[in-house]
Formats: C-alpha cells, sequence, structure tokens
C-alpha cells in the first residue's frame, strides 16, 4: 500500500533507538526525508550513518528535549536543510513509575520538561512552516497509563495526561489549517528501558520479556516496529480525515477504550 510519504519531510525526537528508531526507519522506508534528534551524539550518528547507507536522506541534531531552545532548534534545522516540515513525531521521554511520595519537585519538573513542554516547544516552532505550506501532521507517543492511571504510576501518567490534552486542543485549533495531531498510546514494547529493567530484576532479557508478556492480553510484548507502522499510518494519506484522536498499540492491555 502506497501510504503517499515519498519526498515528505519528517522530524523524530528520541530518534536514536527504540520506537523513535523503528519510526526514523519506516518513514524512511516510505521514502520520506527523515530529522533524528537525541541526546547522545555517538548512537545518534552511528544510527544516521546506518540509514545513510540504506538510502536515506537523513539529519541528525543532537539535543536535548529538556533544554529550553533544543526542540526549537531542532524544527529550525529540519526545515534548513529540507526546506520545509510535513511531520513531526515527538517520541522523547522516558517510562519511569514511582510512588507519589518518592517523587520530588525536581522529578516532576524533568518529566513535565520532556513529555510535555518537549511537545510544545516542538508544535510551536513546526506548526508556522506546516500552515504556510498547507498541512502538516504531528504525532506523540504517549502511554495507555495516560487513560487508566494506577498506583504507583508518577510522575509520567500525569505529565501523559496532559500530552493527551494537549493533542486534542491542538487538534481543534488546527484543523482548519490542515494540520493533523493524534496520539499512540503504547502498552508494554520491548525496549532499551526494559532492557535496563530486567538488569535490575536480575533477570536475563528474554526471562523478562516472557514473564511481561504473559501480562498482556496477546500472550506476548510489543516490537517497536508495530508501533512505528500505526505512526507511518497516522501520517500518511491514509490517515487524512484522522485528527485529535489516540490510537492505543497496547496488545489489548489497557481496560478502556
Amino acid at each position: 500500500m502506497e501510504l503517499g510519504l515519498r519526498g515528505k519531510v519528517a522530524a523524530v525526537t528520541g530518534g536514536s533507538e527504540g520506537i523513535g528508531r523503528a519510526t526514523a526507519w519506516r518513514l524512511m522506508q516510505e521514502g520520506a526525508k527523515v530529522a533524528i534528534c537525541a541526546r547522545r551524539a555517538e548512537v545518534l550518528d552511528a544510527f544516521a550513518e546506518e540509514m545513510k547507507k540504506a538510502g536515506g536522506d537523513v539529519l541528525a541534531v543532537a539535543a536535548d528535549a529538556v533544554k529550553p531552545g533544543d526542540m526549537e532548534r531542532f524544527i529550525e534545522e529540519t526545515v534548513k536543510r529540507f526546506g520545509r516540515i510535513d511531520i513531526v513525531v515527538n517520541n522523547a521521554g522516558g517510562t519511569g513509575q514511582a510512588p507519589f511520595d518518592t517523587v520530588d519537585d525536581k522529578a516532576w519538573q524533568q518529566d513535565l520538561d520532556v513529555k510535555v513542554f518537549a511537545q510544545i516547544r516542538t508544535a510551536r516552532a513546526a506548526i508556522p512552516h506546516m500552515k504556510k505550506q498547507g498541512g502538516g501532521r504531528i504525532i506523540s507517543l504517549n502511554m495507555v497509563g495516560a487513560r487508566q492511571p494506577f498506583a504507583g504510576s508518577f510522575p509520567t501518567t500525569i505529565s501523559r495526561a496532559a500530552g493527551l490534552a494537549l493533542t486534542k486542543a491542538l487538534s481543534k485549533e488546527y484543523a482548519a489549517d490542515n494540520i493533523l495531531v493524534n496520539a499512540v498510546a503504547v502498552g508494554k514494547i520491548k525496549s532499551k528501558q526494559q532492557e535496563r529493567r530486567a538488569a535490575r530484576l536480575k533477570l536475563s532479557v528474554a526471562e523478562h520479556y516472557e514473564q511481561t508478556g504473559k501480562t498482556v492480553p496477546l500472550g506476548r510484548m510489543g516490537e517497536a516496529e508495530e508501533v512505528a507502522n500505526v505512526i507511518a499510518f497516522l501520517a500518511s494519506d491514509a490517515a487524512s480525515y484522522v485528527t485529535g484522536s489516540c490510537i492505543q498499540v497496547d496488545g489489548g492491555l489497557s481496560g478502556v477504550l
């Protein structure tokens, strides 16, 4: 199926590993020009070289989603290199969760900075360009806990809920400009973070994935590529009448629609 992404320009934050990496690769495979950013320049550059060897037109920008100005710089460098910006994928952010009484102000602020303010900053930088060119797509990663918070999920489920509100509000405000804004809420997806969790639990990665997969209705953890496929759909011509929505990619884990 032709998704209509050939020649489009996509900017992916947190693009060096996990879902961000899979998304950048998927969009490249569809013929999009891709800009990626992440904090670790060496990992980012290595992935960019891999994409270039596969025929991709790629820009790598070392940037930290927490730092004011870095997301704006990333968007502006993307436009400077490619002349436009059609797709923004807000992927930066982790899944740290802890009991309420253990989370201090610094942890709250950092979580809000990376999961809310970074999305605000990319949108604020990209929307003027999208308006001038007649439209665009903004797709933000989220988690199923944003709709179904649970005990011990601070501060992540709170900041993610704010991200859903931002998605809905932006979709309403910029629909007339043909800027479609959506979110993807993930469940238990294989990632470097999950591998680090396995180490903390003193389990092999395979053991951790097997045990965690048993808690999912489909009986397994998801692959980053499965999330990237949904993001590519939302970025494509096939999703031209979808905005203000959140698609769950969770193997049936969530108890809410």
